[in-house]
């Protein structure tokens, strides 16, 4: 069987042509470019003059920071388009908690965005190489017209941007000049925004692979840390509670069978509290294998195995959860236990009398989770602590994690992790 030779790929643009590109880009920045900014100035000032006025100003000015981000969503687009670079699309910032208040801080994430203002400042320098370049083509177009004023019976010519006129025996000198410095300067900026562009809005290779190092080596360190500390946890839930009570049940079943002949009643009651300490030991290593893994998360997802940890919850747990879709295993396991961690924080150490878990599924495809209890708040992240292992397994999954837990409560740990981690 002979197989197809694959079809060839898109060749990129070649030199000349992006140059070409380039110069339009920049011709049409220079004609809109002016338009553009005097329209954010007169929101700015407009909102400014009218923030006390029935809050308008304050819609004109969330207005601005959606406009701001539309021009830098554009500007970045533009740029890896025009210059083939692989460059992630400006996204707005994620709401970090639900309602108003997550919202609003969201949109103050955005309006202080490092990115987009470094894109609107690249579109504001490329307005400006623009309308010098406007400038420069017209005074390309003069030169090539007057390299032919002896053919004319005029006497002088004006020159491109008016002033004393041009004697027409010096004319096709100074049109050869023209042209050559005009096409110089056009060629020129266009280089020059190449360069500026890809400083200000792509970042260099070096530094994202640096970044990506850096991340990486942090996700490592966060899951040797997870595993330790999750590795501790099982030793000591072992030792301090499966281990007691087969060592008793041994003792118990030792002194029922050294009673079994003398005193039958007695070795039944003992038999029968060995009995019920197997059953209770059984129980616990259950737990202690649902902590480790809990199968109903990959059976039914992550709806499912926060109903049953809400049910079997010590305190009341108001469950709130909205996916549309299912997340990668590490994602909903890293979210999973995260908050059975919290959930026995706040059975056992912050007095709480319920607890509230909050699951979205976001845009940008994170998955976000928050646990709020009314307990007494002064929650620490201390090492090898039950929040210590919750920040490392969320940092191993490539997410964020926030507590917030001030003395007297309430208490409130947020996570976010993307779904393809």
């Amino acid at each position: 069987m002979t197989t197809q030779p694959a079809p060839p790929a898109a060749a990129p643009a070649k030199p000349p042509l992006r140059l070409f590109l380039t110069v339009l880009h920049l011709a049409g920045i220079g004609v809109l470019g002016g338009g553009i900014f005097a329209t954010l100035g007169a929101l700015l000032g407009t909102g400014i003059g009218l923030v006390f006025v029935a809050g308008i100003g304050i819609v004109l000015l969330v207005g601005l920071v959606y406009a701001l981000y539309g021009l830098g969503w554009f500007e970045v687009a533009r740029v890896a388009g025009l210059y083939r670079t692989p460059l992630a699309p400006l996204r707005l910032q994620p709401r970090d908690r639900p309602g108003f208040a997550g919202w609003l801080r969201a949109l103050g994430r955005q309006a202080v965005d490092g990115r987009m203002w470094r894109a609107v400042a690249n579109f504001a320098i490329s307005a400006v190489l623009g309308w010098v370049v406007l400038r420069l083509a017209w005074s390309l177009v003069w030169s090539i017209i007057i390299s032919f004023a002896p053919l004319t019976s005029a006497d002088s010519i004006v020159g491109p941007f008016g002033g004393a006129g041009i004697p027409v025996a010096w004319a096709p000198l100074i049109g050869i000049l023209g042209v050559a410095a005009s096409a110089a300067g056009i060629i020129g900026l266009a280089f020059l925004h190449r360069t500026l562009s890809l400083a200000i809005v792509a970042r260099s290779r070096e530094t994202e692979l640096t970044e990506r190092v850096r991340a990486s080596t942090a996700q490592r360190e966060g899951a040797v840390r997870a595993a330790d500390v999750e590795r501790t946890r099982i030793e000591r839930d072992l030792h301090d509670g499966v281990q007691p009570r087969l060592v008793s049940v041994g003792m118990t079943l030792g002194l029922a069978q050294q009673k079994i002949d003398t005193d039958p009643d007695a070795a039944k009651d003992l038999i029968s509290e060995a009995h019920t300490s197997t059953k209770a030991a059984i129980t616990e290593l259950r737990q202690l294998a649902r902590g480790i893994h809990a199968s109903v998360l990959d059976d039914r997802g992550l709806d499912a195995a926060l109903s049953a940890l809400a049910g079997r919850s010590h305190i009341p747990v108001h469950l709130d959860v909205r996916m549309d879709g299912r997340c990668s295993r590490e994602a909903e396991a890293a979210v999973y236990f995260s908050i059975a961690e919290s959930l026995t924080n706040a059975a056992k150490h912050s007095r709480a009398s319920e607890a509230r878990v909050t699951v979205r599924l976001r845009e940008g495809n994170v998955l976000w989770a928050r646990v709020e209890d009314n307990g007494m708040g002064g929650a620490q992240v201390l090492p090898g602590g039950g929040l210590d292992g919750i920040a490392n397994r969320i940092l191993a999954a490539g997410g964020t994690f926030r507590l917030d837990s001030p003395l007297g409560g309430p208490t409130s740990l947020e996570v976010n992790v993307p779904c393809a981690s």
